[in-house]
């Protein structure tokens, strides 16, 4: 059971570095398909497309490495992924 717990603290130790790598890169596409790969990983981007109340394929669309989310669009899919949006000085 140890080494369960041990490989499971591992792999989100792993998944919250992806994130952080995904953010701190200057490159909006490799987010975006970061949270494309959160999506697929909840369900899939037709059931966010329910959850979100936004178009299936502008979803598609939004989470490739080319999309430009509106900011609404943005806000919903981080809500219903479990996610929020903050703004931080950057100092």
């Amino acid at each position: 059971m140890g080494k369960r717990r041990h490989k499971k603290e591992a792999s989100g130790s792993l998944r919250r570095q992806r994130r952080l790598t995904a953010l701190e890169v200057d490159d909006p596409g490799l987010f975006l398909l970061a949270l494309r790969n959160v999506a697929n990983a909840q369900g899939g981007v037709a059931s966010l497309a329910e959850r979100t109340k936004l178009n299936r394929d502008s979803l598609y669309r939004m989470l490739s490495e080319h999309g430009n989310p509106e900011f609404r669009s943005l806000d919903a899919l981080l809500h219903a992924l479990g996610f929020w949006l903050a703004v931080a000085v950057n100092r």
